[in-house]
């Protein structure tokens, strides 16, 4: 009996490109395991890498805020798309999102402890509202940057409202230089940020795990070349290489000028300015990543409730 469904080979096939027929030889090999069937249909060159963060989710919002040289980033579910386009949860998002610009940290408990601008507290005005609106929320993160000199740029795409939409974006740029020199420069690194889905600042700050799923998948390929080992390593470092020039935003090349990395570009812009700046930090949060939903079938359910 096989380890895994029609609808387990359909998602392979939309995460990785890949033909029924190799979808589901993947799946058969992999035990159903979708993750692994990924890497081995990657190591195949039968499917490109999709970063987990393109696939959205979950519903609700991300509000950010910015205030003075400190900048939030706050992520808050629903149920349903609909909730999120309500007016009710819309402010909500908002006002959490002030609320969390005046605490330190990141920790959600705490934010969910602290007082709600319309009396009672975060937790009290989320239960209020999941009472009044009929459908589960969750306060899901927070992210925040600061600076000490220079400006923090904040950036919706798509946004529903001010300051909130379904990818929300903050920039750190430590400079000399004043507020209004470094906002439109800081919206287009953003914007790099909310397209080019950078997975850590430097290779240095990139996930332990990641580089290490890479390499395997990099040896794979490596091995089936039938090329000299001496070759191979030579392969898999290269590979390694690639993968973190093109996941670390720094090393990134500039979407607004893509002769130049993000790196250059910042270096590029002090000079034409005639101070400093460096981009120190950012935080980009993309509604629902990493989180996977369950697909329900309609029908099924249908059918299964006749049948009941």
């Amino acid at each position: 009996m096989a380890d895994f469904s029609v609808a387990d080979v359909k998602k392979l096939r939309e995460m990785t490109g890949a033909g029924m027929m190799d979808a589901k030889k993947a799946l058969t090999e992999a035990g159903g395991d979708i993750e692994a069937a990924v890497d081995a249909l990657r190591a195949k060159g039968l499917a490109t890498a999709q970063k987990k963060s393109s696939r959205t989710a979950a519903e609700g919002l991300v509000g950010v805020a910015v205030e003075g040289n400190k900048g939030v980033a706050v992520e808050v579910n629903s149920e349903t798309d609909f909730v999120a386009k309500n007016d009710k949860f819309q402010d909500f998002v908002a006002k959490v999102t002030g609320v969390a610009l005046s605490l330190d940290g990141t920790d959600v408990e705490a934010l969910k402890a602290a007082a709600y601008p319309d009396g009672g507290t975060v937790s009290d005005k989320l239960t209020d509202n999941v009472a009044t609106i009929g459908e589960n929320q969750q306060i899901r993160r927070i992210g925040a940057v600061s600076v000490s000199s220079g400006a923090v740029v904040s950036y919706v795409h798509n946004a529903a409202a001010e300051g909130l939409g379904k990818i929300g974006v903050l920039v750190a740029l430590e400079s000399d230089l004043g507020a209004d020199v470094l906002e439109p420069f800081g919206k287009q690194l953003a914007m790099h940020i909310a397209s080019m889905f950078p997975q850590a600042l430097n290779a240095d700050g990139l996930d332990a795990d990641v580089i290490e799923r890479e390499r395997a998948i990099a040896q794979e390929k490596a091995a089936e070349s039938g090329k000299p080992e001496n070759v191979q390593e030579k392969m898999v470092e290269g590979a390694i290489k690639k993968f973190a020039k093109e996941n670390a935003l720094l090393s990134q090349m500039f979407v607004m000028d893509n002769k130049i990395s993000v790196e250059d570009a910042v270096a590029k812009f002090a000079k034409d300015n005639g101070g400093s700046a460096t981009l120190t930090d950012y935080v980009r949060f993309q509604l629902g990543e990493g989180i996977e939903k369950e697909e329900s079938d309609f029908a099924a359910e249908v059918a299964a409730a006749v049948g009941g």
